[in-house]
């Protein structure tokens, strides 16, 4: 088998992996949270603390991997996300297992950064790296959407824990594809990494999310929240600062004047931010509102998966033929009307109302992702792949961790607002208890909360906090299909074909080109 296909497998395999682990978890949190004593911020952070140095650290991965050389780098970030989801495994508490849940994403920040970049330095643009792209967006599709079914079998069957055992192999054999298979490159200008734009971005990013995470719980306009939000844009202020005076910029600002590149960041950061995102609040519905087991919940998103598995392959039989910025508006868009046909949740609806959305949501991400991932590494010049590829991800990493920290605080808020409306005149209406209940109900430990209610009360208060967490998911679904549809009008907008490097021409044959700069009459 030709070295490209060796390439995309070991890509492809890779990034599965890593992108499992993104929505794998989500089916196995409330196991988690019986088996540790996780509260609802911890189940948060689970997710959060994963993505958050996946979108903290990719950007410098790409840096990182120009410079020593791609195929060096992508078999470290393997090797750091196999012993980082061992360390997850033995997890005796919810700390320890966040802890390895963010070096975990260390090695995905590694490994994500390269993807890209490996594939574009083994296929040509256009037809083959179409191709090339339509597997790597069913990739990311089936990744995001199988996930929950593998996670609820094996937590069903063999514990949360074997989630996490089971990248150890898989991992072992991937680096050794790496190493046997796979040609080193690197760009041979690259020379140092920007370590001050590392410590200002990634310390931003940290305080935003910590501030989404934490607003509920101390009030958003505490001393702290308030605090946490102002260094975060003093840092983005002094990164962007950084970036326009140091001579090798890990996020070379330059590039965005590129319409098609900007367009595309967006693009990445929408459906991030939007449909991958709540996928963790869908998850929550599913287990602990309908009360399908791991595995039950698995299985209802099974159309998300078969639609995104159909679609993208076609996608990147498209690419080249079709305008790009009409592939990913009508991705992004049909992402969009997904989450809205979800949204509108009533108190008797079984998971079958998800289902219209599901299907279209779906083919809308298969339509999405190929496309995407081309035109990210295609509207720069092939020596800074590695730096596309990290910057991409990097958005894409962002709006997970920024969307499931703002939908949570906008989730719990909304719904501690419909407790407090329809408890009202009872203790549970009270002081903290409208989000507590919330995050009761959101992660399955309602009844003991509904213990410490006087008998005659808990009905009516069981049905407010059942309302409330209802109310919140709608308002989350309604707001992920807005930010669905933004970025599908910047796309359409922004995206050039003209900057997007494509199959060239094939040359004419040697013996019918003219000598240059001699006239037709003298060669003849």
């Amino acid at each position: 088998m030709e070295r490209k296909w060796w390439t995309l497998i070991a890509v492809s395999v890779a990034t599965f992996m890593l992108l499992l682990d993104i929505t794998v978890v989500n089916v196995a949190l409330p196991s988690i949270r019986d088996d540790l004593g996780a509260s609802f911020t911890d189940l948060q952070w689970v997710v959060d603390a994963y993505a958050l140095s996946l979108a903290a650290l990719v950007l410098t991965a790409g840096s990182l991997a120009d410079r020593l050389g791609r195929r060096r780098v992508f078999a470290i970030g393997l090797g750091i996300f196999s012993v980082a989801s061992l360390l997850c495994g033995l997890a005796p508490d919810p700390t320890f297992l966040n802890l390895a849940r963010a070096l975990q994403g260390v090695g995905g920040a590694v490994m994500f950064a390269v993807s890209l970049a490996l594939i574009a330095q083994e296929f040509p643009a256009g037809r083959e790296r179409g191709t090339a792209m339509g597997i790597y967006g069913a990739t990311i599709g089936g990744a995001v959407a199988v996930g929950p079914l593998v996670g609820g079998a094996l937590t069903d069957s063999l514990g949360w824990e074997s989630i996490f055992f089971l990248n150890v192999p898989i991992g072992a054999a991937a680096i050794a594809v790496t190493y046997l298979r796979l040609r080193e490159t690197r760009d041979p200008n690259a020379t140092r990494v920007d370590w001050p734009g590392v410590a200002t971005f990634s310390t931003a990013l940290f305080l935003l999310v910590l501030g989404l995470v934490r607003g509920n719980d101390e009030g958003w306009g505490s001393t702290l929240i308030v605090s946490l939000f102002a260094g975060a844009a003093v840092l983005l202020a002094a990164f962007v600062a950084i970036e326009r005076r140091v001579s090798e910029p890990m996020l070379p600002l330059g590039l965005f004047k590129r319409r098609s590149f900007t367009g595309v960041q967006l693009a990445a950061f929408a459906v991030s931010g939007s449909m991958f995102a709540l996928f963790l609040y869908l998850t929550l519905y599913l287990q602990s509102y309908l009360g399908h087991s791991p595995l039950e919940a698995g299985l209802r998103y099974l159309p998300i998966t078969l639609a995104t598995f159909i679609v993208a392959p076609i996608a990147g039989s498209l690419l080249g033929r079709v305008p790009a910025r009409v592939l990913m508006s009508l991705g992004l868009a049909g992402a969009g009307i997904g989450l809205l046909l979800m949204s509108g949740i009533d108190a008797g609806d079984e998971w079958t109302t998800l289902l219209g959305g599901f299907l279209v949501a779906g083919a809308g991400i298969g339509l999405l992702n190929p496309v995407v991932a081309d035109v990210a590494v295609s509207v720069v010049p092939k020596e800074q792949s590695g730096m596309a590829s990290g910057i991409n991800d990097t958005f894409r990493q962002v709006g997970v961790a920024v969307g499931i920290a703002a939908w949570g605080a906008i989730f719990v808020g909304r719904g501690a607002d419909k407790v407090s409306e329809l408890a009202a005149g009872t203790p549970a209406a009270s002081g903290d208890r409208p989000r507590e209940l919330i995050e009761a109900t959101s992660s399955g430990n309602l009844d003991g909360v509904l213990s410490a209610v006087p008998p005659q009360a808990q009905e009516s208060v069981a049905n407010a906090a059942n309302q409330g967490m209802l109310a919140g998911l709608n308002e989350v679904l309604v707001l992920g299909a807005l930010l669905s549809f933004a970025g599908a009008l910047f796309a359409l907008w922004l995206v050039r074909e003209d900057e997007i490097e494509r199959e060239p021409v094939e040359a004419e044959p040697e013996h019918r080109r003219e000598p240059e700069g001699v006239p037709e009459a003298v060669a003849a």
